[in-house]
């Protein structure tokens, strides 16, 4: 989020999140060092458990604002920007970046804004294994298009062992992140956990060895209930919850039937929770098939 969104915008309809979803991660757009500072406070006084800078996005309106992956060819400005957060806030202060930008080497820019945030007393770093190309493709095209560099992370775990590094890109289920995990810190799934939220349900089992917390989807969404009754009352319209909703089932009979009843019945004026569930009564499943790696 945009530092000047958060220091001059409406801060509750901006960073307000529920109890349930901590520990949360509050990501910062930014440039200017006392603007990151602010903004860190602000979002701590919200209790966000962490505090991340962005030097990953590829989009255009974030290099012509000065913050985003263009960043990565200013790595002292993103140190000033860290060593601003951690004199600012007493929570972990975290950078999220690409391996390099356009024609830099990988090798040297990596390690380059590596070491300077580390010295900055950054607490953690988010690799997106992928350099971004800000001239020729689009913020989509750099999703998908740049190979990915694994090894290119390992190496750079393997040369700050005491730093958390965590690996992020292309990364699509439990199987895969735990591979990872003997080379790095930690595993980020992004694309994948919202588009097939149902992986993560192995998660516990498969990483922890302990039980899941909920069998399938279906407790998910029960659970889910008392929250999305209280946003109801909030004046939230049902679509905006349930349109992020339609990769819930995926791949499981009924899901397609659970999307259409959804993308029908949802947006209507004054849909309620029973709408949801209603959704839910058509998918049929089990927990096995839903929690296939």
């Amino acid at each position: 989020m945009a530092t000047g969104a958060i220091i001059h915008g409406d801060r509750q309809r901006l960073l307000g999140y529920d109890a349930s979803e901590h520990p949360v991660a509050l990501q910062l757009g930014g440039s200017d060092p006392a603007h990151l500072a602010e903004a860190a406070m602000i979002g701590e006084g919200f209790g966000y458990d962490e505090i991340n800078i962005n030097v990953g996005c590829p989009s255009d309106r974030v290099k012509d604002g000065r913050f985003g992956a263009c960043l990565m060819a200013e790595p002292e400005l993103v140190a000033q920007g860290v060593a601003a957060m951690k004199a600012a806030v007493r929570v972990p202060v975290t950078v999220k970046c690409r391996l390099g930008i356009d024609d830099q080497d990988p090798d040297v820019a990596l390690d380059t804004l590596a070491l300077a945030v580390v010295s900055a007393g950054a607490d953690g770093l988010v690799v997106h294994a992928r350099k971004a190309w800000l001239n020729g493709l689009s913020p989509k095209e750099n999703r998908n298009i740049p190979p990915l560099d694994y090894d290119r992370v390992y190496r750079l775990k393997a040369s700050l062992p005491d730093m958390p590094v965590v690996i992020n890109g292309g990364i699509v289920g439990v199987t895969e992140a735990k591979a990872h995990l003997d080379r790095v810190d930690g595993v980020m799934l992004g694309r994948a956990a919202y588009q097939e939220p149902w992986r993560l349900l192995a998660v516990d089992p498969e990483l922890f060895g302990e039980a899941a917390p909920f069998a399938s989807m279906k407790d998910v969404f029960e659970a889910m209930m008392p929250y999305i009754a209280d946003q109801l009352a909030q004046g939230t319209r049902l679509h905006s919850m349930t349109k992020h909703f339609v990769g819930a089932f995926h791949g499981v009979r009924g899901a397609r039937a659970f999307r259409r009843y959804l993308s029908e019945n949802a947006t209507k004026h004054g849909a309620g929770i029973e709408v949801l569930r209603a959704a839910i009564a058509l998918v049929e499943v089990d927990a096995p098939e839903e929690v296939a790696a």
